[in-house]
């Protein structure tokens, strides 16, 4: 397995998407290593403008980068917001890798999404299945700005010799996740909707889709610390899965997050809402060969994310009950 001893001690790392669930993940783990970390709001620099940023990388030069901006958001956001999520990751992509080049990074870290695999490849999910399919339809937009970013941190290794690397974390939850009522993902939506059918006092929660799909979830946590791992020990064009290994059926995870937010009602299922990809499971041998494991199971990672819930929401009118 290609590896290379990376020293971050004493860098100027700087985490683009810093104010992110993924971003202030890698914020919270950094700051337990020796490295001076660099961030920017948004209204310091906006990643979708390219003379911004590279006015910006010019000023700062990090020496490091971990990839974090992006539009995201679950599956009908994916799906609505197309337009958006295509144009904006293209540009973050582009933006930061072409700057990071400019202006001499050391090593850049570009992290990808699961959703790059093709809707029906075989699971668990390969690094070389990328790019053997169609992809799935609703987050297909979302999906290919990904594959642009792999490709261009690919690309500028190729040409460059730059020490650009990426990764592929599966679905993610914790603190910092996104709990809009239409653009979340699985993890937020359920947790906020079962919490508010706790408080109203509601005898019964719509779960979207059909509940058979399957998924596998990682602590953003866990997540961090895989990338900081692979920031100081990897460096190679190919890319590494980081997830857990095991996935559920989302109608058992329903489950698990009510049991926890104290839910005790009816779960039903609305056929109407869409599924997506019927499993995403990825294939983690490469990571746990270059050392990395995750150590939070989904229910310490569920109450963990919960508790964060509850001290990140503002009060709410909780919805009526059924």
């Amino acid at each position: 397995m290609p590896s290379a001893p990376f020293k971050l001690a004493g860098k100027s790392v700087y985490v683009a998407g810093h104010s992110g669930m993924v971003g202030s993940a890698l914020v919270r783990r950094l700051m337990r290593e020796d490295v001076k970390l660099v961030t920017a709001d948004r209204c310091e620099v906006d990643l979708c403008n390219q003379a911004a940023v590279f006015d910006w990388f010019a000023r700062v030069r990090p020496q490091v980068v971990f990839m974090a901006a992006a539009k995201v958001g679950g599956i009908v956001a994916n799906n609505t917001l197309r337009a958006e999520f295509i144009y904006d990751n293209i540009a973050i992509a582009a933006n930061v890798i072409h700057a990071a080049h400019q202006n001499g990074a050391e090593k850049l870290m570009f992290l990808g999404s699961s959703c790059i695999y093709p809707k029906l490849a075989t699971q668990p999910l390969r690094e070389d299945s990328m790019l053997t399919g169609p992809l799935e339809p609703t987050n297909e937009p979302y999906a290919i700005a990904k594959i642009a970013g792999i490709k261009l941190a690919e690309a500028y290794r190729s040409q460059y010799g730059r020490d650009f690397i990426s990764a592929m974390p599966t679905n993610l939850y914790g603190p910092g996740d996104n709990y809009h009522p239409e653009y979340s993902h699985v993890v937020g939506a359920l947790l906020r909707r079962f919490h508010q059918a706790k408080i109203a006092g509601a005898t019964r929660v719509v779960v979207w889709g059909t509940g058979t799909p399957r998924r596998e979830f990682l602590y953003v946590d866990d997540m961090a610390d895989a990338c900081v791992h692979l920031m100081k020990i990897y460096s190679d064009a190919e890319l590494v899965n980081i997830g857990t290994g095991e996935d559920i059926a989302i109608a058992e995870f329903a489950r698990v997050v009510a049991k926890i937010v104290g839910f005790d009602g009816e779960i039903s299922f609305d056929r109407s809402r869409p599924d997506g990809t019927p499993r995403k499971l990825l294939d983690v041998s490469r990571l746990a060969k270059l050392g990395w494991r995750a150590t939070t199971s989904l229910e310490d990672g569920i109450r963990l994310a919960y508790s964060a819930y509850l001290a990140e929401q503002q009060p709410e009118t909780p919805m009526a009950p059924n």
